[in-house]
């Protein structure tokens, strides 16, 4: 009898947990070539919630409701262009993976590159303010005898002291 009653929990809990995989899935088109055209479109667009990841990979319910709009978007037959530009015209230049180059996006278009040549610079100048520091400079004379004293005498541990 507790067998027969674990194994009908069992299905009871495994059955409810399908179910809401079920309605996690993504709902397919009818037709492949709106799928293949939406995702291909889903991945140049940006989820506006995750902001690192492309619509197409985003589980976030606006980024379904935006996957949403693009399937009618394609369905109603409106180009690729004409659903990018619906959408920047909704959401701005940030739902593009790639914003278009223009003097508002410059800074992001170019800023690393900047910042790249500016820390070359830095290190060169740097370098060659190091280098120089290091440049041999000649012995004094005390310095040389100093010297000459440690080499004549090896068993003694402390330095003759000398005036700088």
């Amino acid at each position: 009898m507790k067998r027969a009653l674990a194994c009908l929990l069992t299905a009871a809990v495994l059955g409810t947990a399908g179910a809401s995989l079920a309605a996690d899935a993504t709902p397919m088109a009818e037709d492949p070539a709106v799928e293949a055209r939406l995702v291909v479109i889903s991945e140049e667009l940006r989820c506006l919630v995750c902001q690192n990841e492309s619509l197409a990979a985003s589980r976030a319910e606006l980024a379904e409701d935006l996957r949403r709009e693009v399937r009618k978007l394609i369905r109603d037959g409106k180009s690729d262009p004409e659903i990018k530009d619906y959408l920047v015209a909704r959401y701005g230049d940030f739902v593009l993976y790639r914003p278009p180059v223009k003097p508002t996006t410059w800074l992001l278009w170019f800023g690393p590159f900047v910042l790249l040549v500016g820390a070359l610079v830095g290190l060169i100048a740097y370098l060659r303010r190091r280098s120089a520091g290091l440049a041999p400079t000649a012995l004094t004379a005390a310095d040389k005898a100093a010297a000459k004293a440690l080499l004549a005498d090896p068993g003694t541990d402390n330095p003759p002291k000398h005036n700088a």
